[in-house]
């Protein structure tokens, strides 16, 4: 029968689907082994198995292959190999046994009969072990002892244990009293799957989106079901279908399902998500291609949001007026409307000029609502360039528009107003390049400013509000800069040879308009300064004294200090040699002869390589010592000299004579006369050269602080001064300091030498000084109090008539104290 094959392990199997009219099939199945044909019968016998469809009830048949009516057990009969061989063949050739899950029995249910073919010659006896024999699941299995018939115990569940095969099934056949008659063999039962599960969902509810504006044919989200039984075959071969819609708009039908993968797509237009957000399916999914056991299961889909509404201004058109020179003034807000979700990116806008803007003056931006556009003047706007523009904003969403939608325009009308604007320099930084020895009154620069106020008829006048060097004039109508003093590019108001000043520009407008500019004079150096020697002091040994090395420094530039020359002037040159390092930068001065110890001048001539030179004189200390350990002694005790020393204990020697009436005073005369004599005799012996020289030049600086008088003068009453205050505590000082930046002062020079440029440059920065009191703003003085106890001048003159004479003293003080003395002298007035 070409309907049924058998493998060559003996598997019976069927080749196509096939019908059995009489309920069964017998044939036989033959084998050939060393020569020798062996048959053996087979029946095929249909079973009744059962399905569910719709919840009707039917039977149908189905042929099973390799099912075996238990109730007439095929006997499979393989004798033993031929004697002649000599490896031994195993007797027993099996096949598995399949066997049908949720069989309902009775119990225990033989399922196959295993003889020997040696069963006749000799009595053989059964028996199983394994899984489902002596294993668990123990006693499933059970063998008749004497006919080899295997039973079940129990039904089977295909889902649970598809096949025993994790331990091996054995059935022995023992001879009686002759041992081990066969080898023991493996036996495999597969259990049959039946129908007896049904489909389940993955997930309930399934969850998707789709946008309003998708086309029919576009995939949704997709549903998935499981079923338990066996893969591949027709009990678990799911169908889905979709059962309902709700709700059933614009049409029952949107969606589409594919029965066998469970996409769902759209099947019809109309989806529209401002009016059916949501639509939820009822799914089935069916085994046995749809037409067995079933579930129910629901699949929600939102409706998202797509720009298919266009944003509109809430007004077409504006008008504004904005002030010209302002950035980032705000020139208008402009709402708008969109129908879309809100706060989604179809909802919120973004703007753009198209039209009237070439320049970039403005700029458009989102406002935090969303829905609102704000315009900013970007760049300041000139009135007198023009004074109107006309805007035109197109408005969109953050996304393009999902279908063709028409844009929304509004138009913005700015005006321009006109304010006063500062006058404006050309350049704002003005550099110019002078010698610092310009004369006075010498022009430096015309440096004006032109005012933009082109509409107005408006006139600048110039002013320099911060020269701290006092340097500098400025004609206030033409705006020509001149020297009012030297100038001097060593001073300390300059930096980096530039001397820089604030020049402003005002309008006579009724708010007058400020603007400034900076003029940079780049100074050119000229050999205006000598140099001078650093060190003011020094000390050397009168014996064998070490060359002392002096500094040099000169302020001008490079090319008019080093190489400089040196030169001993006076006195100094019988006494002291003088000469340049090797690199003409400093001086070596050289004890020449042996001198007393004391104080000496040395006079210093240096010049620089133009010739400009300058005498610095040295006080040199010469010690009574040898080489170039300089020790001084002996000169002085805590500042006194030996002769106030002398003066000192004299003093004392005087108040103990007197103290003590044990010594008589005529004691006293003997030692005060021989400290006298001591004391001159130390006078006459000190013979040093002059301090001064008749051609000594010194730069000394004395200070002379007692400024008081004498002690009349301390003996005052300032309570005085003070009562008129008192008497109006609403009287206060109401002067302003101003706010601008504090000159920068030339701190004090440790070379005495350079006090005279010190106290030149300080004078000027202080008579600019605009934060220095008294400050240069509106004073009251409306009240100078009453009750004065110095009384008055006419009082004065009341209590003195007749004394003229005291008036006629004025008149020796000047013009104005003669004027006093005329109203409040002599005549009766």
């Amino acid at each position: 029968d070409s309907r049924f094959k058998v493998d060559g392990d003996g598997t019976l199997k069927l080749k196509r689907g096939v019908t059995l009219h009489n309920g069964h099939k017998e044939f036989y199945v033959s084998t050939q082994s060393m020569g020798k044909k062996i048959t053996v019968p087979v029946r095929v016998l249909h079973e009744a198995r059962h399905g569910h469809h719709h919840n009707n009830h039917h039977h149908e048949m189905t042929t099973q292959p390799q099912v075996y009516d238990c109730l007439s057990l095929p006997v499979l009969n393989f004798p033993k190999s031929s004697g002649g061989l000599k490896r031994r063949k195993r007797d027993w050739v099996i096949p598995p046994i399949n066997f049908p899950e949720n069989s309902r029995g009775p119990f225990p249910k033989d399922m196959v009969q295993i003889r020997s073919s040696v069963d006749k010659e000799v009595r053989v006896q059964y028996s199983i072990t394994g899984p489902g024999a002596d294993q668990p699941p123990v006693g499933l299995f059970t063998v008749d002892r004497n006919s080899g018939v295997l039973y079940v115990t129990q039904p089977l569940d295909r889902e649970k244990k598809d096949k025993y095969t994790v331990r091996f099934l054995l059935a022995h056949a023992i001879a009686v009293g002759a041992g081990v008659a066969e080898d023991p063999m493996e036996i495999i039962v597969k259990v049959i799957d039946m129908n007896d599960n049904k489909p389940v969902f993955t997930q309930d509810p399934f969850t998707g989106t789709v946008a309003e504006v998708s086309q029919p044919g576009d995939e949704v989200m997709r549903v998935t079901a499981t079923d338990a039984d066996e893969e591949g075959s027709a009990n678990s071969d799911v169908r889905y279908t979709i059962i309902s819609q709700e709700p059933p708009l614009p049409s029952p039908d949107m969606f589409v399902i594919n029965s066998v993968t469970g996409g769902i797509r759209v099947n019809a237009p109309g989806l529209d998500r401002e009016k059916i957000p949501k639509y939820t399916l009822a799914i089935q999914a069916a085994d046995m291609e749809g037409n067995g056991l079933n579930s129910l299961g629901k699949a929600i889909i939102t409706v998202t949001d797509s720009n298919d509404n266009a944003p509109q201004f809430v007004t077409p058109s504006y008008t504004v007026s904005i002030p010209e020179n302002k950035v980032d003034a705000l020139v208008v807000k402009m709402p708008v409307t969109d129908g879309d979700e809100p706060h989604s990116s179809a909802w919120s806008t973004t703007y753009k000029i198209v039209d009237g803007d070439p320049q970039g003056l403005f700029s458009v931006s989102t406002g935090p609502s969303k829905l609102e556009g704000i315009i900013m003047t970007a760049k300041p706007l000139d009135f007198e360039k023009n004074n109107k523009y006309t805007l035109l904003v197109t408005v969109q969403n953050e996304v393009p528009f999902a279908i063709s939608l028409p844009t929304s325009t509004a138009t913005v009308v700015v005006n321009v107003e006109d304010v006063n604007e500062a006058p404006v320099f050309t350049p704002v930084e003005k550099i110019i390049r002078k010698p610092e020895d310009l004369p006075v009154d010498s022009d430096l620069v015309l440096y004006t400013a032109t005012d933009p106020d082109t509409a107005r008829s408006q006139k600048v006048t110039y002013k320099i509000p911060n020269d701290l060097a006092g340097w500098l004039s400025i004609n206030k109508d033409t705006g020509l800069i001149k020297v009012k003093s030297l100038m001097d590019r060593e001073s300390t108001f300059v930096q980096d040879n530039k001397y820089s000043v604030l020049v402003l520009g005002i309008d006579n407008d009724e708010i007058p308009a400020t603007g400034t500019g900076t003029l940079i004079i780049e100074l050119e150096d000229v050999n205006d300064n000598p140099p001078t020697i650093d060190e003011r002091m020094i000390k050397v040994c009168n014996k064998e004294s070490s060359p002392q090395l002096l500094s040099v420094t000169d302020k001008d530039g490079a090319g008019f200090t080093a190489p400089y020359t040196v030169q001993l002037q006076g006195s100094s040159l019988s006494n002291w040699t003088a000469r340049m390092n090797d690199t003409k930068t400093g001086i070596i001065l050289t004890l020449k002869t042996v001198l007393d110890s004391g104080d000496y001048t040395v006079v210093l001539r240096v010049s620089d390589n133009q010739g400009l030179h300058q005498d610095s004189t040295i006080q040199a200390s010469v010690c009574d010592c040898k080489g170039a350990d300089v020790q001084c002694a002996g000169k002085a005790v805590a500042g006194f000299g030996l002769s106030s020393i002398l003066g000192i204990l004299g003093a004392v020697l005087l108040l103990l004579c007197n103290v003590w009436s044990m010594l008589p005073c005529s004691c006293c005369a003997p030692v005060l006369s021989l400290l006298l004599l001591m004391f001159l005799r130390k006078r006459g012996g000190e013979k040093k050269e002059p301090l001064l020289q008749e051609d000594d030049v010194r730069d000394n600086i004395y200070y002379y602080d007692e400024e008081g008088g004498g002690e009349d003068d301390q003996d005052f009453d300032l309570s005085v001064l003070h009562r008129g205050l008192d008497n109006r505590p609403d009287v206060f000082r109401n002067d302003i300091a101003p706010t601008m930046a504090r000159p920068e002062y030339r701190p004090r020079p440790a070379n005495p030498a350079d006090i005279g440029n010190f106290i030149d440059d300080n004078l000027k920065a202080a008579d600019n000084d605009p934060t220095a009191p008294p400050y240069d703003s509106l004073l009251v003085f409306d009240y100078e109090g009453g009750g004065s106890e110095a009384g008055s001048l006419s009082s004065l003159n009341s209590s003195n008539s007749g004394d003229d004479q005291d008036y006629d003293l004025l008149q020796e003080w000047g013009p104005r104290f003669k004027k006093l003395s005329d109203m409040y002298g002599g005549g009766e007035d």
